[in-house]
């Protein structure tokens, strides 16, 4: 299911126009990103958390000259944890 799919799905269960519901869902992606720069986690209780982790600098090695080394920079990445009910409504 892409962005599309998901809005009209929205749309059709709340009983709000395609725009609406596209409006809603790009606000919700905006808050989160906002939230996640901030270095603060969004909790969606029994759905999952979704969260900033810095993922530590590190030494690799250069595909197109495999002795030569380089360093890769510490960067943040996004993550998710899924929460009680989402792991229990996959395992039924």
């Amino acid at each position: 299911m892409n962005k599309a799919e998901l809005a009209q799905m929205l749309a059709e269960k709340m009983n709000i126009s395609k725009k609406e519901s596209e409006d809603m869902l790009n606000n919700f992606v905006d808050l989160v990103i906002a939230t996640l720069k901030k270095g603060e986690e969004v909790v969606l209780t029994g759905f999952g958390a979704f969260m900033s982790k810095t993922r530590a600098a590190r030494t690799g090695v250069n595909p197109q000259n495999p002795t030569e080394k380089i360093q890769i920079p510490a960067v943040r990445v996004p993550k998710f944890k899924a929460g009680k009910a989402l792991k229990d409504a996959l395992k039924s």
